[in-house]
């Protein structure tokens, strides 16, 4: 492939992770949410707590905040399948549709991209673990805001993703999260 090819590949990999702006979380369809977030505003925000988290437990902050932020851009080609749709879906990995995702784009890019979400599926590292927890959390925050805007349905969230939750630090910040309200980070500019 020539260069110029190899940068056409590149930026078809970069204006598809743009449908993750427009691509909403479907699982809190299933909570009775009318408009969910976007899979890139749960990614945003997961790459945020996990880079806090990382530095809480001693890990890499950016090296858990590429995880995060490359942990679901899969769903630009299989969606956001819930739980529930696992159960009667094959779904291909994430590994092998990120292979096709980025098979046109240029070769260090590639290689650099499939070692991330590799490293983020099967990796058993620090930084793995934080961002898988980061991932959660960010679901358990975003059911409180939901929990808060009247969607009695996403406790089944919180509570089942507060559950799964395996480091120190993510486990301090589900407990302070629950006993706070999503706009209570105010107060302290109104003081």
């Amino acid at each position: 492939m020539s260069d110029a090819q190899h940068a056409r590949g590149t930026v078809g990999y970069l204006m598809e992770m743009g449908a993750l702006k427009r691509g909403k979380r479907f699982s809190w369809w299933i909570a009775g949410v009318k408009d969910p977030e976007t899979i890139a505003e749960h990614s945003f925000r997961t790459a945020v707590i996990g880079s806090v988290f990382a530095m809480m437990e001693g890990a890499d902050p950016g090296r858990v905040a590429l995880l995060c932020t490359f942990h679901d851009t899969q769903e630009t080609r299989v969606g956001d399948i819930p739980w529930i749709g696992r159960r009667y879906l094959t779904a291909a990995k994430n590994e092998d549709v990120t292979r096709d995702q980025v098979a046109d784009a240029h070769p260090k890019v590639a290689a650099g991209i499939q070692a991330v979400v590799d490293e983020y599926e099967t990796g058993d590292s620090i930084e793995v673990l934080v961002a898988h927890d980061a991932d959660k959390l960010e679901c358990m925050i975003q059911g409180l805001e939901y929990l808060e805007q009247g969607y009695r349905n996403a406790r089944e969230w919180v509570d089942s993703t507060r559950a799964k939750l395996k480091t120190p630090s993510a486990i301090a910040l589900a407990d302070a999260a629950q006993n706070m309200s999503s706009v209570e980070w105010q107060r302290t500019y109104l003081r």
